[in-house]
């Protein structure tokens, strides 16, 4: 139910207040009891009246007036919605194309509801997870900036020179994630070269054997190092690991794996206002075995991704 912002009295009390006049109560006497104005008693008993002794009688009534001789007429209002439709313009450029002020064309578009551009309508989220640890593993890459001093982004003072990104460089984080446990491996390495990606790729699964998981399946981006790298092609072909590639131009294929890149961002790499990135590269080991052992996933049910990595059967 709306209520005027300035109301006293919501629906329960202009009840009250009309149940205490039929009672008896004159409309000054109620007036002084309930702390309004006579004229206020007046108004919602006659309103109580007039609407058969209704509840909806009491509702606050719409301050639209009934009449609106300065209104624009329909056939200009259609030329208003109709250009907005077609060009997506602005009610300036709208009001520049038809002749009408800026402020009258951004009424009539509210009220045509077209003020705001409709947003486009969002894929359905295609949710799934593989039976077993080892089904399926996530691979990418992020890469965070080097830095000899915190900046902007964790101090907020933008009032300082930063230092010139030709300087430091950047570390890349190499991550793998399980898709049935999320239990995650993350390498920082200075490039993202295919030797590189092949030893990433063959220390992680040696982490991933240690807790007894055998992967069947690797899933990259189409990066060149990955589909271009053919140490990588024979080490998955040794092991027999099938390799599956997103689709081009989206990432939400290897949404686990991005994900984890996002969260590992906000609680990891600027989570803490560190000296130097040496600090920060040293801190990681410690805030993965606390991904992996302690912290609650959501997607597991509030549980770390270890309690999905030992099973009953062994």
């Amino acid at each position: 139910m709306y209520l005027h912002a300035n109301a006293k009295l919501g629906l329960a009390g202009r009840l009250a207040l009309v149940r205490a006049i039929e009672a008896g109560l004159s409309l000054k006497a109620a007036a002084a009891a309930f702390s309004v104005s006579p004229a206020t008693v007046h108004r919602w008993w006659h309103r109580w009246l007039e609407g058969g002794r209704q509840a909806g009688a009491l509702l606050d009534r719409s301050s639209r007036p009934h009449h609106s001789p300065r209104l624009l007429g329909g056939d200009l209002q259609e030329r208003i919605c109709d250009c907005r439709r077609k060009t997506g313009w602005g009610p300036r450029l709208v009001g520049g194309a038809t002749g009408v002020a800026h402020s009258t064309v951004w009424k009539v578009l509210k009220r045509a509801d077209l003020s705001c551009r409709t947003r486009a309508a969002k894929e359905p989220a295609n949710r799934y997870e593989w039976p077993c640890p080892g089904d399926l593993l996530h691979m990418d890459t992020s890469r965070y900036a080097r830095f000899l001093r915190p900046g902007h982004r964790v101090t907020g003072d933008r009032s300082s020179r930063t230092l010139r990104r030709a300087g430091p460089g950047y570390d890349y984080a190499h991550a793998i994630v399980d898709d049935h446990t999320r239990l995650a491996y993350v390498e920082l390495h200075d490039d993202e070269k295919a030797e590189t990606v092949t030893g990433f790729v063959e220390r992680a699964l040696a982490f991933y054997e240690s807790h007894g998981i055998t992967a069947k399946r690797l899933m990259t981006d189409n990066g060149f190092s990955y589909v271009k790298n053919r140490s990588l092609r024979e080490l998955l072909a040794n092991r027999g690991i099938r390799h599956l590639t997103t689709e081009p131009y989206r990432p939400r294929t290897n949404g686990k794996v991005e994900r984890f890149h996002q969260t590992m961002a906000r609680e990891w790499a600027y989570g803490l206002a560190y000296r130097t990135h040496r600090h920060r590269n040293a801190a990681l080991p410690h805030w993965l075995d606390n991904y992996n052992q302690r912290r609650p996933h959501s997607s597991l049910g509030d549980r770390p991704p270890i309690s999905r990595v030992h099973n009953v059967r062994g």
